[in-house]
């Protein structure tokens, strides 16, 4: 009996539908001063002429997904990434993920543009303001009305372009939901740390304070932490002792 044959593919009708832009925006966090920041570079065209933005570009001819965002972390933060893999000893390649996917017809008004966003955790050494048209803001997620807000050093409060504002708040939530079940939170840490350091972390995403000894009962019986034996130097106080993240629980 002969081999069944598969129907012809019908040709596509190109004209009946949108042909809409493919971007990539990611969010890149860090931890200063126990504070929750994310790296932003000032727009230099319209829309949103001189507005903050999440460093962001739109995928070139035969690149994927992920390469655009290590590429978009390269040019415009001066950071290597690599998609799925968390930090090596040296500190690279930083921890990359792919977020969401935002497609509002209306997000960006010159054209139909659909966002692929990431979100990158880099410990703070790592991250440099490069240019005058970068810089980092502190962030808070304003739980009761689902929107996250940027502040400078001074607190004066900035809007965001596009629908950035929106795109942070999924990222920050993400990572909250994330914090308890995965070693995420520790990549914004450099190797060796305190538990105080860990904790400040945990603090600055969840946007409360935590019960200190609590919190360290749990860190110390999770097996996730390594002691190295020695403790920190250059402090007013009794210095405390410092760990390293265990890899290969």
């Amino acid at each position: 009996m002969p081999p069944s044959r598969e129907p012809p593919i019908e040709p596509l009708d190109a004209a009946l539908y949108d042909r809409p832009s493919v971007t990539v925006d990611v969010v890149v966090l860090t931890l200063r001063g126990g504070c929750l920041e994310v790296l932003l570079v000032r727009r230099k065209e319209h829309p949103f002429l001189n507005y903050w933005s999440l460093p962001g570009g739109l995928i070139w001819k035969g690149e994927s997904l992920d390469e655009a965002a290590a590429r978009v972390l390269r040019h415009k933060a001066g950071l290597e990434a690599e998609v799925g893999r968390t930090r090596r000893p040296g500190g690279h390649p930083i921890y990359l993920e792919q977020l969401y996917t935002f497609g509002n017809p209306n997000r960006d008004p010159r054209a139909r543009v659909i966002s692929v966003a990431y979100y990158a955790l880099v410990e703070q050494s790592h991250v440099r303001e490069i240019s005058e048209e970068s810089a980092l803001f502190r962030l808070l997620l304003r739980d009761e009305e689902n929107v996250a807000e940027i502040y400078d050093a001074k607190g004066k409060k900035y809007s965001l372009a596009f629908d950035h504002a929106e795109i942070l708040a999924v990222a920050v939530r993400r990572i909250r939901g994330k914090l308890s079940y995965t070693s995420i939170g520790f990549e914004l840490l450099p190797e060796r740390f305190t538990l105080r350091e860990l904790q400040a972390v945990h603090e600055a995403i969840l946007q409360k304070k935590l019960n200190k000894a609590s919190f360290r009962r749990k860190m110390l019986a999770s097996g996730l932490l390594q002691p190295t034996g020695e403790f920190e130097r250059g402090t007013g106080f009794r210095p405390a002792e410092l760990y390293r993240f265990r890899r290969e629980v």
